[in-house]
């Protein structure tokens, strides 16, 4: 057997796999179809707990296990910093969204996530397969909890300087995000999640010689192809989410699919302009023009979530993907509408393929 697939192999039994292969944890995926799905065909479900309050943790998980799937990923960002408010910038920034959508409230701003460490507790009472961070590490109290539930930390990095951070914070696995992901970067500064851009197949293996625990690729994963070439890099398992979004499970808006569907690498972009985060998103109408000269400034997260909320949940109502919170990898074209169990099984068939 390919020494790369036997790697994988073992990985995946260690997780309770038979392929090793991780959903992406997208927040606002509808619940849980996708992921039940997925863990059925002998992958890994997700679920990404962002904006959800603990007691809607325990039922998306409770209705996950009650269709049979087991092996899940729960996930949610580190605590972000106080924001910087400025009444001028979000003013500029609500007259731009009108142009947009409904006229934003001078309060749309004020939401705030739910409480980091409730989530946590949530998480931890859930008793997933893992739990994964993004945007920073988890404090070393609840690594040592996980530890002691026999729950597994999976830290997302974007440069070779974080995976060693969590490594030594004593993650049991490093999610190395290339650039080409969609959705939000993963970067523990905001700031470097646009300065530092490397790709998946520059990083991975980086980030794979750097540090002695087992590496998981994300970012622009979409064929068979990809996922043979993450393994060949040292990766034991590959992460992915846009190629899922086509899925009937997915349940994504029609325009948001087709959009999805003849992008290409070029028809992405990283954008501050949805949460005040830097995410990759299709090159919509609305990304292009909060891009445009003279456009406003985005307020920082989780402010400008707030101020887009209207504008977003009208874009859906009306299935306007120029107005949605359209994430993309750059690998979207890739995405199938197929079940996803299906996918599951056919990108695993073909990475072995290739790599016998």
């Amino acid at each position: 057997m390919n020494a790369c697939v036997r790697r994988a192999e073992d990985f995946a039994q260690s997780l309770g796999l038979s392929v090793p292969l991780l959903l992406a944890p997208m927040a606002g995926v509808p619940a849980p179809a996708l992921s039940i799905e997925i863990a059925k065909a002998g992958a890994m479900g997700a679920c990404g707990v962002l904006f959800m309050q603990p007691g809607e943790i325990a039922d998306w998980t409770a209705k996950f296990r009650a269709a049979g799937a087991t092996s899940l990923q729960l996930n949610t960002w580190t605590p972000q910093p106080a924001p910087e408010r400025s009444a001028r910038i979000e003013g500029e920034m609500r007259n731009f969204l009108a142009q947009w959508g409904p006229e934003v409230a001078p309060s749309a701003g004020d939401q705030t996530p739910p409480d980091f460490s409730a989530q946590c507790e949530a998480m931890l009472s859930a008793r997933p397969t893992c739990v994964s961070s993004i945007m920073g590490l988890f404090p070393a109290r609840y690594v040592a909890r996980l530890n002691e539930a026999g729950v597994k930390w999976f830290a997302t990095a974007t440069t070779v300087a974080e995976a060693r951070a969590a490594a030594q914070a004593g993650a049991d696995a490093i999610i190395a995000q290339g650039a080409e992901a969609g959705g939000h970067r993963g970067a523990f500064d905001a700031d470097v999640a646009e300065r530092s851009m490397a790709g998946l197949f520059a990083l991975l293996p980086a980030i794979v010689d750097a540090v002695d625990v087992p590496v998981i690729a994300a970012g622009g994963i979409g064929d068979a192809r990809g996922f043979a070439g993450a393994l060949a890099l040292g990766a034991h398992a590959v992460m992915i989410g846009t190629a899922f979004l086509r899925c009937p499970e997915a349940q994504s808006p029609a325009a948001y699919s087709a959009a999805l569907a003849r992008a290409q690498p070029e028809d992405t972009l990283v954008t501050r302009a949805f949460s005040g985060r830097p995410g990759r998103s299709l090159a919509t109408g609305f990304a292009l023009a909060a891009q445009s000269a003279g456009a406003p400034r985005a307020a920082p997260y989780p402010v400008q979530r707030g101020l887009t909320a209207q504008m977003r949940s009208k874009a859906l109502k009306e299935n306007d993907v120029e107005r949605m919170q359209a994430w993309a990898g750059q690998s979207a074209r890739l995405a199938q509408a197929r079940p996803a169990g299906e996918i599951v099984q056919s990108l695993w068939r073909g990475a072995r393929e290739i790599l016998a």
